[in-house]
């Protein structure tokens, strides 16, 4: 972890140095997901059956996990366990109540009412990474906003366990958001399934959810085939980013960093201070923990990538910020509110010296499905508008059409568009001597 000033570098410098490690373009895996989706929408529950034994080492010849083993996880877990879950639910209830889609009317001339209206998607599939690190936070992150869109089916896939079993506290989660379709397939093979269906896995019109390569590969397929499932928020490795102050405490920050550092090695963590002594003590306190760290080899392999930079003032900093536009930003100074105000491209903040991103990715409320790799310059989280589509509704009254009409009509002369025009046009009559019979006439001499 190099200590770089900022005021050495020229702009291209610092862009090749905030550079994302590159995503990878494997030729041979889009070929690979290519033919196991293909397998799955040709041979169904027996390719799955295959692919699960190919790659989890498990044979199955049911994947459905029965609502009765879903009601019934409960007693799986530890009373602290359950009632972990059952906080961390009622939170990102509560913040993704606020997150969906608003109908509306309006009056927009008079005699001329437009409206948009909110649906749910009917059929969403959630996936949620599993087998050895189940994780339920996921499926509690996807499936509120799925609940409270008021889906009319939501499927749940997850890879099953060495044992051929889901994680009691995915079904627990998965329980607590009232989701009863939960299969035990993973992989390119899960998408494929929820994306074309087959005997036991019903389609669904979008699919959700973090995965591996191959997953993400699969869900961009998938959703460049009109038959097939659009997909949620481009996905990519977890990145983070640290501002620091000279009053932030060295082993809080490096314990942030290494928080993503952790995820994987294709992971990217940046501390921005402006106080170089600052800056040395962080890195120090870094690497004192990443030893004593279970997963201590990803989160060095993910250093190798991370940056520390040195800046000359908040304005500065600010720009590296909104140029980067980090997934998570978490900034830990004695003034977080004042740097707030200046950041423009984030997936979601993180302010104080109390607000670790890990309560984001757990509990505080806010969804842990962010924008990677730079999208959050023009997309957020996901939240309960991602589940719901809207469509709009016009209706206009003889005097809406008298008073918009001939704006109508004029503007498709313009383009040069007549069948638009007469669409208007014959419904005024007092404003056109094209009647119904001349233009009968008018249609029998083209003919």
């Amino acid at each position: 972890m190099n200590i770089v000033r900022l005021s050495s570098l020229d702009r291209a410098d610092l862009a090749s140095l905030l550079a994302r490690p590159a995503a990878s373009d494997d030729a041979e895996r889009r070929e690979r997901v290519a033919a196991i989706i293909a397998q799955v929408r040709q041979y169904g529950d027996e390719a799955l059956a295959e692919l699960t034994g190919r790659f989890d080492g498990v044979t199955l010849s049911d994947f459905a996990i029965s609502v009765e083993a879903i009601d019934q996880s409960g007693r799986r877990l530890g009373a602290d366990e359950r009632s972990a879950l059952e906080r961390a639910y009622a939170t990102i209830r509560r913040f993704h109540l606020e997150t969906g889609r608003r109908e509306m009317r309006v009056e927009t001339a008079p005699g001329v009412v437009c409206q948009r209206l909110v649906r749910a998607i009917e059929r969403v599939g959630l996936y949620v990474p599993g087998g050895s690190a189940p994780l339920p936070s996921t499926a509690l992150m996807l499936g509120v906003p799925a609940q409270l869109a008021e889906c009319a089916e939501v499927v749940l896939c997850t890879p099953p366990n060495a044992d051929g079993e889901v994680a009691p506290s995915i079904l627990y989660a998965a329980k607590l958001c009232g989701i009863e379709n939960v299969f035990r397939i993973g992989g390119a093979q899960a998408i494929a399934a929820m994306a074309y269906s087959t005997a036991s896995v019903p389609k669904v019109d979008k699919i959700f959810g973090p995965g591996n390569a191959w997953v993400t590969e699969a869900k961009q397929q998938v959703s460049r085939d009109p038959a097939g499932a659009a997909q949620d928020l481009p996905a990519g490795p977890s990145e983070l980013l640290v501002v620091a102050d000279a009053d932030a405490d060295p082993v809080i920050v490096a314990a942030d960093l290494l928080s993503q550092a952790e995820h994987g090695p294709d992971s990217q963590v940046i501390l921005l201070t402006l106080d170089e002594a600052q800056a040395r003590a962080c890195v120090d306190a870094t690497l004192a923990q990443l030893d004593s760290l279970p997963r201590a080899a990803i989160a060095r392999r993910a250093l190798e990538k991370s940056r520390v930079l040195v800046c000359e003032s908040r304005d500065t900093a600010l720009a590296v910020i909104n140029d980067y536009a980090p997934e998570h930003l978490l900034i830990n100074t004695v003034d977080a509110d004042d740097w707030l105000a200046g950041v423009q491209n984030a997936g979601s903040v993180f302010l104080g010296s109390f607000t670790p991103e890990s309560l984001g990715d757990y509990c505080s409320g806010t969804n842990h499905v962010l924008p990677t790799y730079g999208h959050a310059r023009v997309s957020g989280g996901l939240s309960v508008a991602d589940f719901q589509k809207s469509f709009t509704v016009q209706r206009a009254s003889a005097e809406g059409l008298a008073m918009l009409g001939p704006v109508a009509s004029k503007l498709a002369g313009m383009e040069g568009l007549e069948a638009h025009a007469r669409a208007v046009t014959l419904r005024l009559d007092e404003r056109t001597g094209l009647d119904q019979s001349t233009l009968a006439a008018a249609v029998r001499e083209r003919s």
